[in-house]
């Protein structure tokens, strides 16, 4: 058992599950996102005295901070017990390119420690991208009015225009991203 939870699991047997998900979301009337729980915390904790966006009954979303909860212990859980020994099938175009980039190691680790060793996360340019990519996902997520989790997974299986466009624009912003401003700040 603890094997299969191991691997990597196949998307014939993941998107099922999302979709049953969804269904049972949508038949309960509730709408998946992970950015709404910030507007709820914020109004737990007394938002609602300044700002009208936060005054609202709260009690009706802790599903979605138990669901947080479990989102956030499911990846603890999954990085302390039950990752794979196997390194990550790459394509060797996709590995010749992190090569050049100066990742050393792409597929063997998953968060490769060129990028996300604490003493480059706190030198100039970790602080950079952490304070400018938290800037932009935060924004990003108010502005299109959800995160990619709720625009992908919930918007589009209610068939609203509004997520299709910031799907697009989320896919775009990560082409940008990938070919544009990674490779430039890992230049730095």
């Amino acid at each position: 058992m603890i094997e299969m939870l191991r691997a990597p699991w196949p998307w014939y047997v993941v998107g099922p599950l999302i979709a049953v998900v969804m269904y049972l979301m949508i038949y309960s009337g509730k709408a998946f996102g992970i950015s709404s729980t910030f507007r709820t915390m914020c109004s737990i904790g007394g938002g609602g005295k300044y700002a009208d966006f936060f005054r609202f009954n709260w009690r009706g979303q802790v599903w979605n901070l138990v669901f947080v909860a479990g989102t956030f212990l499911g990846g603890v859980v999954s990085v302390l017990w039950l990752q794979s020994e196997e390194p990550m099938q790459l394509n060797e175009k996709v590995v010749q390119e992190l090569e050049v980039m100066g990742i050393n190691s792409p597929g063997k680790e998953l968060a490769p420690g060129e990028i996300f060793a604490w003493d480059q996360l706190m030198s100039l340019e970790g602080i950079l991208f952490m304070v400018l990519g938290g800037f932009l996902v935060g924004f990003g997520a108010r502005y299109a009015g959800g995160c990619t989790s709720g625009h992908a997974i919930s918007g589009l299986s209610n068939l609203q225009l509004p997520s299709l466009i910031a799907v697009i624009g989320f896919f775009i912003g990560g082409l940008v991203s990938t070919y544009f401003l990674i490779p430039y700040f890992l230049d730095l």
